[in-house]
């Protein structure tokens, strides 16, 4: 195997389904977060989702135990030195994402490609803060991450195409496919699904529908499995509001503002499935 072992930064939601996919597909995993309490949480919530993958692909043999044995879960970023590949997922914001890449710059072996997993943050940016940048590459995966035969790769301006290549044998070995796209805030599949979102929002903070019903004519009328309000309680609405203002001071354009409502729940601690209620209960 060329990526015998992966590195994985960030044991949230996105963390712990790319580190179950992983180790799903053979690989050994180094899990990485910042405390014992968050890589706790990322163990129980690895073994619900893979009963609930189990669950729902019967055809595919998973043995949990075997799975949880090949990750790792540390807070020492220095065992990354021996990972072949590391998939980076911590939170959307810079701040905290700029600290992280410089550990990893200087940590990881020069060759080693590292995989920004984001939905909003400029690639190119984070290939300045290293001293790698053509080893930089975005991956944009879906949640839940095992569950998603699709990868959004994203080009920064320095990657090269090398990196892409190794990207894509990186992302077959996980059963996955993919598509390149340029880095350009938002890339494709957020710079619609957030202003969507939004807006959804809007029409629920101005009274013209509910939540329920926004997303039912979604569903019934062109065929999504989920509407745009029970999509953003799975992503987070923390993660959403965090993605929407980027790209808001990305464009400067203010079609991204983000609904005062979305603001309010957030600050309410209404995050969606994570927190137990987001527009919908799930308590």
């Amino acid at each position: 195997m060329e990526f015998t072992t992966v590195g994985v930064v960030g044991a949230g939601v996105m963390g712990v389904g790319v580190a179950q996919n992983l180790a799903q597909t053979g690989h050994q995993v180094i899990l990485v977060d910042v405390s014992e309490e968050v890589l706790d949480n990322a163990r129980r919530e690895l073994r619900t989702s893979l009963r609930a993958f189990a669950l729902f692909n019967r055809a595919a043999a998973v043995d949990p135990a075997a799975v949880i044995e090949k990750i790792e879960f540390t807070t020492d970023y220095e065992l990354l030195a021996k990972a072949d590949f590391v998939v980076e997922n911590v939170t959307e914001d810079w701040s905290i994402k700029e600290k992280v890449y410089e550990q990893l710059d200087r940590i990881l072996r020069p060759e080693v490609r590292i995989a920004v997993n984001t939905s909003a943050i400029s690639i190119t940016r984070v290939g300045s803060v290293t001293g790698r940048p053509q080893n930089i590459v975005g991956m944009h995966f879906m949640n839940p991450v095992p569950m998603k035969p699709m990868v959004e790769v994203i080009r920064g301006h320095h990657t090269t195409p090398e990196t892409i290549d190794t990207a894509r044998r990186f992302l077959a070995g996980m059963g996955k496919e993919c598509i390149v796209v340029e880095d350009v805030p938002g890339f494709v599949s957020n710079r619609v699904l957030m202003l969507t979102i939004n807006e959804a929002v809007f029409l629920v903070q101005d009274g013209v529908s509910t939540p329920t019903d926004v997303d039912r004519i979604f569903k019934t009328c062109f065929d999504h499995k989920m509407g745009p309000l029970e999509t953003a309680d799975l992503i987070g609405l923390d993660t959403i509001l965090k993605s929407v203002e980027v790209l808001y001071e990305s464009f400067n354009d203010s079609k991204y503002r983000p609904a005062p409502l979305l603001k309010k729940m957030v600050a309410a601690g209404l995050l969606g499935r994570k927190s137990g209620e987001g527009f919908f209960s799930y308590r």
